[in-house]
């Protein structure tokens, strides 16, 4: 999919003008967050915070080195 996006002065900012269908393909509505992301390939719009996914990567980790602890914490 390609699809031009338009600049716009938003006061002493520039922003960036997305069509309904691209905000719908993104799951995204007016107000919410995009992640812009560096790649070897350019840069990437995302919904979602990719350093939130490495956090619960290490927070898996953690749980299941000490489940045992966990489970007691539950009682």
């Amino acid at each position: 999919m390609t699809t031009s996006l338009k600049l716009r002065k938003v006061g002493n900012s520039t922003g960036m003008v997305f069509p309904k269908e691209v905000l719908q393909r993104l799951r995204v509505e007016n107000g919410d967050e995009l992640f812009l992301i560096e790649t070897q390939n350019g840069i990437e719009l995302s919904p979602y915070d990719p350093d939130f996914g490495q956090e619960m990567d290490l927070a898996d980790k953690i749980m299941k080195k000490r489940r045992n602890v966990l489970k007691k914490l539950g009682e």
